[in-house]
């Protein structure tokens, strides 16, 4: 009967490329993976409360249930969302000035746009990321996790701690990460993450050493997320607060998911699903507008922990989820007795195996404008946030690629029997190029009849077809006349389209044979 229902069960919850069978190893390891994820998941979602300026069950709710949600109809197996730190600092200056009504209300809002790039498919374009960029963002949040866990060596007053009790808080994390690091050479049976916060909160709490614990937090103890709307006036002034926020946490939300998305593919060898996790994030987020919480996308530390815990099918995302809400409902009083040193030990293990090493190495090898891109985007995500530093990246890659191919338009020139003088262009025509394009002539000193070979070039944009009407005007002021030969297809139908091309023979489908096309002037205007 059970072989029966797992075997049933088996395709909703393995990987998509079915790369990892439901057994019971499988389950079990999912499960400890799952029950290791709930544990760090606490003090994160209590500090990114903090953060937000709501109370602590307002972060522990949202990582309930967006966890939950986005662990069952979510893009990628294996991967853990939650309440989180890009987001929290968005939402405090909307808390601060309108309540945290107002937050719920948001993130509502949040979701709906988020399901709607699901439904859309822009999940796909996040492609478009350049390698370097990634890179970037893995080095930049490894550094930003870093950093968020030297709060837990500080006092309430936010000064550091004394030196014999900070020794100890360096001594019980050295510890943690030491087992961590040796565990999975003894055995892989428990979670090296799971075995270092066991060991450590037992001899924390046998020998009764005085370090902050999770309790020294806040309480995290609560009932049963309560259906909750947003007790705001429904009114265009409303809308009109809500939305600016609502757009800036569903951009961020996504960056960083389908990122996280990418990263956690190539570690389990798992591809696809952007626009699901795009609907997922925004179906989850909508539900913790309703329930009260802060709302959260993917985590890059958790998703770390849950997959070298050994943790790839949803079981693993399902049971964080549940035993987080175990924790706030029944458990409480055991979890905040659990010492912040060995949360911290896991999460400097994250840092070391999420941060990009190899990136240093290769600064020197790879191109100057993709090293400069690695380095701009670690940097503004730690100052700014993810969204920034993605966009950047991108800007600063695509300008660079875009320049890059401009200083590629060149042509090589020769003159028929009959006179006429045909240019070779090659490279591509485009915005970037167009300017090199127009200077390639010399129009003063050509013959009578001109001949522009497109076979090593491609026509791209609006500002290729202004420069060759440019071109044409400046030949037809000069009472001689171009041609365009060898335009590819899709050229073909953008020159058409324009209107720019009259057609004086057929074109060969095949490109065969040269297809020679005379400008119309005209067309674009000429101006700016």
């Amino acid at each position: 009967m059970s072989r029966t229902l797992l075997a049933a069960l088996a395709p909703r919850f393995a990987t998509p490329s079915g790369g990892t069978p439901l057994t019971p190893a499988q389950i079990r390891t999912d499960l400890l993976s799952g029950l290791t994820v709930a544990l760090a998941l606490v003090p994160e979602a209590v500090a990114f409360a903090f953060v937000a300026g709501v109370h602590p069950l307002v972060g522990l709710y949202a990582a309930f249930l967006v966890g939950l949600i986005t662990a069952v109809i979510g893009g990628r197996p294996g991967m853990i969302s939650g309440a989180t730190g890009a987001l929290a600092v968005v939402m405090v200056a909307l808390v601060a000035q309108h309540g945290v009504e107002y937050l719920f209300a948001t993130v509502v809002l949040m979701g709906l746009l988020q399901i709607t790039a699901g439904v859309l498919r822009w999940g796909k374009y996040i492609r478009m990321v350049p390698h370097p960029v990634m890179l970037g963002f893995v080095n930049g949040l490894a550094i930003v996790i870093f950093l968020a866990q030297l709060t837990q060596f500080k006092t309430a007053e936010g000064n550091w701690m004394p030196g014999n009790q900070m020794v100890v808080m360096l001594g019980l994390v050295a510890l943690t990460m030491g087992i961590i690091y040796l565990m999975p050479r003894l055995t892989k049976v428990i979670p090296a993450p799971l075995a270092g916060i066991g060991i450590v909160a037992a001899l924390v709490i046998g020998l009764g050493i005085d370090v902050p614990r999770v309790g020294d937090l806040a309480s995290i103890e609560g009932g049963l997320p309560q259906f909750h709307i947003p007790m705001v006036p429904l009114n265009l002034e409303t809308f009109q607060i809500i939305l600016p926020y609502a757009l800036i946490l569903a951009a961020i939300g996504l960056i960083e998911s389908l990122l996280t998305l990418n990263l956690v593919g190539e570690m389990t060898g798992q591809r696809g699903g952007a626009s699901q996790e795009c609907v997922a994030q925004g179906v989850a987020n909508t539900v913790t507008g309703f329930f009260g919480g802060m709302g959260g996308c993917a985590m890059i530390g958790q998703s770390m922990i849950n997959v070298k815990s050994g943790g790839r099918t949803r079981i693993a995302g399902i049971a964080a989820a549940l035993f987080l809400l175990a924790f706030i409902v029944v458990a409480s009083p055991a979890i905040e007795q659990i010492p912040l040193a060995a949360l911290v030990g896991v999460m400097f293990m994250v840092v070391i195996g999420t941060f990009a090493w190899n990136s240093l190495k290769i600064l020197r090898k790879v191109p100057l404008t993709d090293a400069v891109v690695i380095l701009l985007v670690t940097v503004v995500t730690v100052l700014t946030d993810l969204a920034v530093a993605v966009i950047v990246g991108v800007i600063v890659s695509a300008l660079a690629y875009a320049w890059q191919n401009a200083r590629r338009i060149h042509a090589t020139t020769y003159e028929t029997p009959e006179g006429a003088k045909v240019y070779q262009v090659q490279g591509p025509l485009f915005f970037g190029s167009a300017t090199g394009f127009v200077e390639m002539f010399d129009i003063k000193n050509d013959p009578g009849m001109v001949v522009v070979d497109f076979a090593g070039s491609r026509v791209a944009d609006q500002s290729a077809l202004e420069a060759i009407e440019n071109v044409a005007a400046k030949y037809e002021a000069a009472g001689k006349r171009i041609q365009l030969r060898h335009l590819t297809r899709d050229c073909h139908a953008l020159l058409n389209k324009a209107g720019h091309l009259m057609v004086d023979s057929d074109d060969d489908p095949d490109y065969a044979i040269a297809a020679n096309y005379s400008v119309r002037t005209g067309i674009l205007g000429g101006g700016h």
